[in-house]
């Protein structure tokens, strides 16, 4: 079976680990690369063994299978609608706008559209998560009754990103209100709270670089998030869930398990992963191994459209309530 050739379209930071995902699966192969910066885009060219084009030009091509949508996030709406136009597969980035009325005004046409379109939530497909999700639903611990994520940043992006980036909610929590919906089902009810804690940056930009979070699910299950935009120990994933018969839990990652024991410490280890793309190399590669079952026509698990606007919703919701104190109702 022929590699699936993929046009990659942005070049920055999440596009070079997508690029680099690509070059070491043998299913894809990087077909043609796009960005406004053409500096980044020919050196990524010449890097993979791809040819620099521009968006039109992909999706016009007859050398693309798929398109890979990694650019700003608010130019994610009008790939995605060029890639229906064109027939063209797409895996775009999150999130998926920062505008819920642009993310309503196309979404019929593209759930109707037949192409497969999917959303990057790439921690869907970490291993470790995967088996903890595995070992709630199947009842392992007995009926779910709280769900526990914690997710933290070595530091915070630069302020040029943050200043676009749609604030906390919108680009941070974002992933874990995913991971909650994909754990609980539906969630009906938000409660967020936000802190300015150490980066006077961050409050000048009208933005938060903490929250706690509290959700409550259909069926009655309650999650709570934390997230922090620092942590001095590394980059903090950590899920806990409680059910009726017991405990699952899932611990953050490093190089190795091996602990050393001397007459200074005890257990002690190396430091955690300290980017996310380092803690979540798996997750990507593995969620580019889904979206090629789909172009494929084969069933595949990505997250849909919907659950991309489902994320968004809820990031609009912890916003209204951090701002006004009151709890906010969510109806898909």
């Amino acid at each position: 079976m022929s590699a699936i050739r993929i046009g990659l379209i942005g070049t920055g930071r999440i596009g070079q680990v997508h690029a680099e995902s690509i070059e070491g699966l043998s299913e894809a192969t990087l077909s043609r690369v796009a960005d406004t910066d053409t500096r980044s885009a020919e050196a990524t060219a010449e890097k993979f063994g791809a040819s620099v084009s521009t968006p039109d030009d992909i999706f016009r091509s007859d050398d693309v299978d798929a398109v890979l949508i990694a650019s700003p996030t608010s130019t994610h709406l009008d790939l995605m609608m060029a890639s229906v136009e064109a027939g063209i597969p797409a895996l775009c980035e999150k999130p998926i706008d920062l505008d819920i009325t642009r993310v309503d005004a196309v979404r019929e046409v593209i759930n109707s559209s037949g192409v497969p379109v999917a959303i990057g939530f790439n921690r869907r497909f970490d291993p470790h998560f995967q088996d903890f999700r595995r070992r709630v639903l199947s009842g392992e611990i007995g009926a779910l009754e709280q769900l526990l994520i914690t997710s933290r940043d070595p530091a915070p992006a630069g302020t040029d990103y943050l200043a676009v980036s749609g604030g906390i909610f919108r680009d941070m929590t974002i992933h874990d209100f995913d991971m909650a919906r994909f754990i609980l089902g539906d969630i009906v009810e938000v409660s967020a709270q936000g802190y300015n804690q150490f980066s006077e940056d961050i409050k000048g930009l009208g933005d938060f670089d903490a929250t706690s979070i509290a959700l409550r699910s259909a069926s009655d299950q309650f999650a709570t998030i934390t997230n922090s935009r620092h942590a001095a120990h590394g980059f903090d994933q950590r899920m806990e869930a409680l059910g009726s018969e017991g405990m699952v839990r899932v611990e953050n990652v490093s190089d190795t398990e091996v602990r050393t024991y001397t007459a200074e410490a005890v257990e002690s280890k190396q430091p955690y992963k300290n980017f996310f793309l380092e803690r979540y190399l798996d997750a990507f590669r593995l969620e580019l191994l889904e979206f090629v079952k789909l172009v494929r026509g084969e069933p595949g698990q990505c997250p849909t459209f919907d659950d991309g606007r489902m994320a968004l919703m809820l990031a609009n919701a912890a916003t209204e309530s951090a701002q006004t104190g009151r709890v906010v109702r969510v109806e898909a």
